[in-house]
């Protein structure tokens, strides 16, 4: 009997503990599942903004086979803009692309009127050196009026506002803006194409710029204007990318990379197939992140490569 007593004392110790401990691990997985949730609902809306990245360059190489090495450059300079813009006459990064998306509508026009339309051809190299030309020159550029320092776009009470959804989620209201606007031109862009003069035009130039001339096609302006709807969506890219982060002229490149990259997964020529893009890019960064932050970029290029392995031509591709 003396044994017996603390037997027992143990077992009801025991008894008493492991439903506390038990609850405790269920409210430990829970949290856990809702900050992986999180996690993937905070790459799909970063996804939202690489589609913007991608969606004029799908564009441009869909009208015209044309890859513009100066696309990121473009972004970063349509940011710059927006500033100038929002300094000179006091008004916000959102209502500033009543004046960015014109001005940068009107130089891809004028660039591709003067310059890249004389670099077309059966040759992908002339584009690809003019472009890649194009981009020194806008990096430097910028480098010589506003220097080197990062500078933000302040939005004000709309980048820390957030909506909960209940169960311990929340998403911040300007993702969910980038994602929406995203969704917006991708669907614009598919309506254009599918749904107006305009639209018929660039289909018919890109598959056959020859026949379209015959048929009484400016080819030149068409693809003038392709260049300034590419540079319209730019614009907005633009602002969103200097709302979201500190942007100085070096990082043209990287955003370059990320619109590539949503445009290869997706599939060339494919609008929707951008947004598929951005979203994996845009998880697999948020996960890797999760995991450890140093893989934060590198989760990117690594999903980039699996697609790649093991579906060359994307997921949806409308171009060969």
């Amino acid at each position: 009997m003396a044994g017996l007593v603390p037997a027992i004392h143990v077992f009801l110790v025991a008894k008493a503990w492991m439903p506390a401990t038990s609850a405790g691990m269920t409210n430990e997985r829970l949290r856990s599942d809702v900050e992986w949730l999180n996690t993937i609902l905070q790459g799909i809306l970063l996804g939202g903004l690489y589609a913007m990245f991608a969606a004029g360059l799908s564009l441009i190489f869909g009208v015209m086979r044309l890859v513009n090495i100066a696309h990121g450059d473009l972004i970063v300079l349509a940011a710059y803009v927006a500033l100038v813009a929002t300094e000179t006459l006091g008004i916000g990064p959102l209502t500033s692309l009543l004046i960015v998306v014109p001005v940068m509508a009107a130089i891809g026009y004028a660039l591709q009127r003067a310059l890249l339309n004389r670099t077309l051809g059966d040759d992908l190299l002339p584009p690809l050196l003019v472009t890649f030309g194009l981009s020194v020159i806008i990096q430097n550029g910028l480098l010589e009026l506003f220097t080197a320092d990062s500078v933000k776009l302040n939005a004000g009470a709309v980048e820390t506002a957030s909506v909960s959804l209940g169960g311990g989620l929340a998403v911040g209201v300007l993702p969910v803006i980038q994602f929406v606007l995203a969704i917006a031109v991708i669907w614009g862009l598919q309506w254009l194409f599918y749904r107006t003069a305009l639209g018929r035009a660039f289909r018919a130039t890109s598959d056959d710029p020859a026949v379209a001339q015959l048929m009484g096609l400016n080819n030149a302006h068409v693809f003038a204007l392709a260049m300034a709807l590419s540079l319209a969506i730019v614009a907005v890219a633009g602002v969103l990318l200097a709302v979201r982060a500190n942007f100085d002229p070096s990082i043209g490149p990287a955003r370059l990379i990320f619109g590539f990259e949503a445009v290869i997964i997706g599939g060339l020529g494919s609008m929707w197939g951008t947004l598929v893009g951005g979203i994996i890019i845009g998880v697999a960064q948020t996960i890797g992140a999760q995991l450890d932050p140093g893989w934060n970029l590198l989760a990117g290029h690594i999903a980039f490569l699996i697609v790649l392995a093991i579906r060359p031509q994307g997921l949806f591709p409308k171009v060969n």
